[in-house]
């Protein structure tokens, strides 16, 4: 996107300048509409409007025309000849000193006049532009000397040469020289100066010419002047048409209604939303979700005023296959762009964006994983165990309400110290000469990657009491599996669950002493019933009358119910009755 949007700028530049270019040259041709080629001296604008000087000449037969601070016209003239003799072979000059450039009569002109652009329009004619001088000052780092000055040695008239002996910074002013010519000014210049001398070659061609002719040689080339500057500027527009349309990165712009005018094929691949469909609607109303009406709004307001901003969030609406990905909804990161015509005047607003409506639903996503994780283990409900951590380094990054109540440590007290020394070891001390060491080797493993489960760990809070548990070490990671630090767990015994274990287990110890009084009952009750059955058995053998089989049959009856009953005899049917 950054590359993008710095070509577009280069780009415009480049239009810019053309622009400028272009202008220039209609200014001078619409000048020598009027008289060529007097008319761009003797009449308003001239020449001096072309670019920044302070005079101007027209060298034209012999004869001189001067406007503003120039040389005279003896001047000029010599000046020429300097130039047809020692640059016969050039179509002009451009110097910020004449005197740097060889001219063996600068001295004479003083220091108004230094800088001088010269274009040659006939074999023997110029033009030119003087500057006069710009004075500055440069300061240098040491003392000034020339070149056949030595330094010696302090006292000594022939002494031996040493480094030398100040450094003292100087200011010097220079003189004698001009503003430099920029390539804009240079550009424009050469125009003319083609403009010029393709007409006096015409000119020439049909024998002098009427001043019609020269009106209609003059109308031309600046018909085919335009016409390559329009071709150049169509050229341009173009490709940045193309490098929009093909751009990876979303762009969209809108007029000064608010009506979209550009959607590019990153923006309708996104939405879903067909170019030819999305052109004229309205961004605001028909474009963008509800949530983000107000700030589109907002930057549209302040964009067609000139005022752009970076790095606002929009939020898109889906269509056709789209519709039902991602919620329905488009997240982009768009700077917004004043769009100008010629005039600099702002006609609408273009949007640069990045998609980053995956990002968006990660980091939701991970927010309220954060959210559920800060919830439940910053619980103070009682079955929330005590839970601290470390990072890779060992500096404590989690210490809960549960640690809190158990140590009498404040949570913003040992978050960023180290786990080892400073909180276990000097705020709550460890029981055993080694239990610092110990502890220290089950974090060193979880970093490793092996987890501890129910590791002996004893210490003694901030009230001095000493606390038992166990110590679950596990490993933490982040998204790619990375080891990033040591999550613990603290299992110890609560008064409620001491409370609520003692009464369970003295219910157990009077259960069991119940049922084995109850073995011990049916044990007695065993024994005479076998005894019973061996009679009964035996009796069964002899030689019984009717009455006495039925009463055999009554008694077995009988010894079948009792073991029935002792076979299913508990505690709890005993005790319900």
């Amino acid at each position: 996107v950054f590359g993008l949007q710095l070509n577009m700028e280069v780009e415009l530049s480049s239009q810019l300048r053309e622009k400028h270019i272009l202008r220039t040259q209609t200014l001078l041709c619409d000048m020598l509409l009027r008289d060529a080629p007097m008319g761009i001296v003797s009449q308003s604008p001239n020449i001096t409007d072309l670019v920044k000087c302070d005079g101007a000449a027209l060298f034209y037969h012999g004869r001189a025309w001067l406007l503003g601070v120039t040389p005279s016209e003896a001047q000029v003239r010599d000046i020429a000849a300097w130039l047809l003799d020692s640059h016969k072979d050039s179509t002009g000059l451009s110097t910020d000193s004449l005197a740097d450039a060889g001219y063996p009569n600068a001295d004479s002109l003083g220091v108004s006049v230094c800088g001088m652009a010269a274009a040659r329009i006939t074999s023997k004619d110029f033009l030119f532009w003087f500057r006069s001088h710009a004075q500055k000052e440069v300061k240098w780092a040491g003392a000034k000397q020339e070149p056949g000055d030595r330094d010696r040695e302090e006292g000594e008239e022939g002494g031996r040469m040493h480094p030398r002996s100040s450094f003292q910074a100087f200011l010097e002013v220079v003189k004698q020289r001009s503003l430099p010519w920029e390539d804009v000014e240079m550009d424009a210049i050469h125009s003319l100066q083609l403009i010029l001398r393709g007409s006096f070659q015409d000119m020439e061609g049909e024998g002098g010419g009427s001043q019609q002719g020269n009106k209609r040689m003059i109308n031309a080339r600046l018909n085919d002047l335009k016409l390559q500057g329009m071709d150049e500027l169509s050229t341009v527009a173009n490709e940045m048409v193309r490098l929009i349309e093909t751009a990876t990165a979303p762009i969209l712009a809108v007029d000064s209604l608010g009506c979209v005018n550009g959607w590019n094929a990153k923006v309708s691949e996104l939405t879903g939303l067909p170019v030819s469909e999305a052109m004229g609607k309205s961004l605001v109303k028909d474009l963008v979700q509800r949530e983000s009406r107000e700030a589109v709004e907002r930057v549209l307001y302040m964009a067609l005023n000139g005022e752009e901003e970076q790095n606002v969030e929009i939020q898109l609406k889906t269509w056709g296959p789209q519709l039902h990905s991602h919620g329905g909804t488009v997240i982009l990161v768009v700077n917004a762009c004043a769009s100008r015509d010629v005039s600099e005047s702002v006609v609408g607003v273009c949007f640069v964006g990045q998609d980053v409506t995956g990002e968006k639903e990660v980091l939701d996503k991970f927010i309220r994983i954060q959210g559920d994780y800060t919830t439940i283990v910053r619980s103070r409900n009682s079955l929330i165990p005590p839970i601290f951590g470390s990072d890779e380094y060992g500096c404590c990054t989690e210490w809960n309400p549960a640690m809190e109540k158990l140590t009498g440590v404040r949570r913003e007290d040992v978050i960023g110290r180290m786990l080892t020394g400073d909180v276990f070891g000097s705020a709550l001390r460890l029981r055993g000469s080694d239990g610092l060491t110990q502890f220290m080797i089950v974090l060193n493993r979880a970093m490793d990657g092996a987890d501890t489960d129910k590791f002996p760990f004893t210490f003694y809070d901030r009230e001095g009491k000493c606390v038992d548990s166990l110590l679950t070490a596990n490993k933490r990671t982040d998204a790619d599996g990375a080891i990033t630090g040591v999550f613990c767990f603290l299992h110890t015994v609560s008064l409620e669950l001491q409370q609520a274990l003692s009464v369970q287990k003295a219910a157990e110890r009077v259960a069991e002493a119940k049922a084995k009084e109850l073995a011990y009952i049916r044990q007695e009750i065993q024994n005479p019933l076998d005894g019973i059955h061996f009679a009964r058995s035996f009796i069964e053998h002899t030689e019984l009358s009717e009455d006495q089989k039925q009463l055999m049959e009554t008694s077995a009856t009988c010894e079948k119910q009792l073991r029935r009953i002792l076979d299913d005899m508990d505690l709890e049917s005993i005790e319900e009755g």
